[in-house]
Parts: C-alpha cells; structure tokens; sequence
C-alpha cells in the first residue's frame, strides 16, 4: 500500500516538476503590437469542447497545443490589422470573387462569405494556425477550422478533399484544401468564415475581398459578439 502511495507521488511529482520546465509559450509569426496579449488566457489540454460549430463536438487537440479565450478576463480585445506584415496573412483564393456576401440571404443569416475561382483550387490558410477540425460536418460538407492566435478562428468549408488533419500546426499561405462542392453546395467555392469565441463575425472587418487585401485598420470584438472598427 505505502509502495502504491509513493509511486503515485512520485508520478504526480516529475508531472508537476516538468510542467514548470516547460519552456515559454512563443507565438511565432506575430509581434507583441499585433493585439494585446494581456488579455489572452492559455491552458493546456488534449481535448476540448468545440462551441463554434452548430453542434457541439468534442475535439482532440494536437500534443502541447494551447486553447485560449481571447477576451481573458475582460468584454473586448483589438485586433490592429495595421501592424501584420504582408508574411503574417495570405488571402484564401488567389483569383477568386464573392458570390455570396455574409449577412441576409433569402431571409435567413449567411453565416460566412460565399468566395470563388474554380474547382479544386488550392485553398490556404489565412493567418498560422492550428487545425482543430478537418473532415465532414454536416452541410458543411469537407470542413477545416483553424485557431490563430491573434484571437480568430477561420472555417473553410465545402471542400472537395482536405489537406490537413486535426492538430497541425500550419502557416499563412499553406494549402489546407481544395475548393469543392461537398455538403450543401450547388457550385463549386468555399463557404469562408470568421469567429470569435464561437461567434461569427462579417469578414469584410478584416479582408478587402474585393482586391484579396488584408485591411489596415483596428477591429473592436466585443464579449456580446459585437464587432466593429475603431475610428
């Protein structure tokens, strides 16, 4: 019995003793004037609960990766577009035009915005990230979601294959799919969106979709799901 306890504080020990030598976490790819960091709270798990999707599903992480709330303990974080490099973004379709903006469509809400080129294009990510779902849902079709940490998550969906899995670590600029017409789609393009905290928010705050540009102003995401730019 005593030789049970010990092993299970010894366990519980070099558990503890390797936690903390653990080196800092890096964000790399970003500057510390991106956002502010102060905001952001890190924890560690192997799975999580995805409420960003319509149907909650439980989704396993990628080894060490970090799961965050971007509003900390506060009701808003900014986002200051103005400080990416051109290396710190990519647009998802090099030659592509939206068909589909986000907001009303046929009285009901378009969560996302409608883009596209041609079939089996290659679809990239637009900030680095990791994947934390890629496969089948629902209507949705072929499905990739990637946490960035500059607080977004971004949903690429209808996706004739996928080219990454869950859990890895990708770049800005990286394929992650093809364009395709998976799921609910009547023609091939990708069904693009934007989150915060599980929310979605319009893209047009942070993409110039008419020339693939990345805007360079400040967004203002509020914890109620409000969005806007600051003048």
């Amino acid at each position: 019995m005593r030789h049970r306890l010990f092993t299970a504080f010894l366990i519980s020990f070099l558990a503890v003793v390797t936690s903390w030598a653990q080196p800092p976490l890096k964000l790399p790819g970003y500057r510390q004037s991106l956002i502010n960091y102060k905001s952001l709270h890190f924890e560690l798990y192997p799975f999580m609960t995805d409420f960003s999707m319509p149907r909650h599903a439980i989704v396993p992480m990628a080894p060490r990766s970090y799961v965050y709330n971007p509003f900390g303990g506060g009701t808003q974080f900014i986002l200051h577009l103005e400080n990416f490099a051109d290396s710190d973004w990519c647009y998802l379709l090099r030659k592509s035009k939206v068909i589909s903006p986000y907001g009303g469509r046929g009285g009901r809400h378009h969560s996302g915005t409608d883009i596209k080129s041609f079939p089996n294009d290659s679809v990239r990510a637009v900030f680095d990230g990791t994947v934390v779902m890629a496969g089948p849902f629902a209507g949705y079709g072929n499905c990739v979601q990637i946490r960035h940490l500059n607080g977004l998550t971004t949903l690429y969906s209808h996706n004739s294959r996928n080219l990454v899995k869950t859990g890895d670590q990708v770049t800005a600029g990286q394929v992650v799919a093809l364009e395709g017409r998976t799921g609910r789609a009547t023609t091939d393009h990708v069904h693009f969106e934007i989150r915060v905290a599980g929310r979605h928010v319009n893209s047009n705050l942070i993409f110039d979709h008419e020339h693939h540009r990345l805007h360079k102003h400040q967004v203002v995401f509020e914890k109620n799901g409000n969005a806007h730019i600051r003048k």
